[in-house]
């Protein structure tokens, strides 16, 4: 097993959903997400069904087509005084997947999302232990490690609760917020116009 790994409670694909939703829908005031990997399958999202039969056109436009029901998300989030906080690790050559991807990253950070960009180059003195994983959190008091096959389909997810290892990944997460730059001036500069190879 990776140093960089959580341990604690392994939870069924099914059983994490419920527990994060149970804490995300409390009074929790800070969501947390480090991704790291560079490819995966988003089930249930049919721009990301379009994206993956090489339909561009349709990618964009399904993701245009969410907006005001996103907006009424992050406002709803607002009301609460929640934030919500992602750093999306991009190394370069930058991924077919995640072309797609930061698209979608930037309507949610137009919409409130607080979403930051860091290269490999912010992420390597984290990772002398291993790849850093997919990391949720839930201000401090709960950390989860979301598991992955080998194609990015989600499986379930390594639940913690225990002090000192909610700090450390929510300071690992922290440190690389801090120096990571916004995904709006990221997007501007190096993914705006750009589509996945093959796609039409």
């Amino acid at each position: 097993m990776s140093d960089n790994a959580v341990t604690g409670d392994r939870l069924s694909l099914d059983d994490y959903i419920a527990d994060f939703t149970e804490r995300f829908e409390g009074p929790a005031a800070d969501c947390w997400k480090l991704e790291r990997r560079q490819t995966f399958v988003e089930q249930g999202s049919a721009s990301y069904d379009a994206f993956a039969r090489g339909d561009w056109a349709e990618a964009l436009r399904l993701i245009d087509e969410r907006k005001p029901a996103l907006r009424e998300y992050h406002e709803q989030l607002a009301e609460r005084g929640l934030d919500v906080r992602r750093v999306r690790v991009v190394e370069q050559p930058v991924s077919p997947y995640l072309i797609w991807e930061l698209n979608s990253l930037r309507q949610r950070r137009e919409l409130g999302e607080l979403i930051r960009v860091a290269g490999h180059d912010l992420v390597a003195p984290h990772e002398a232990g291993g790849a850093l994983p997919e990391v949720v959190g839930i201000d401090e008091a709960v950390v989860y490690q979301v598991l992955y096959d080998d194609d990015g389909v989600a499986t379930g997810a390594i639940r913690s609760t225990e002090r000192e290892q909610v700090a450390r990944w929510r300071g690992v997460f922290v440190a690389l917020f801090d120096r990571s730059e916004d995904i709006a001036d990221f997007f501007d500069r190096e993914i705006a116009g750009l589509r996945p190879p093959g796609a039409r």
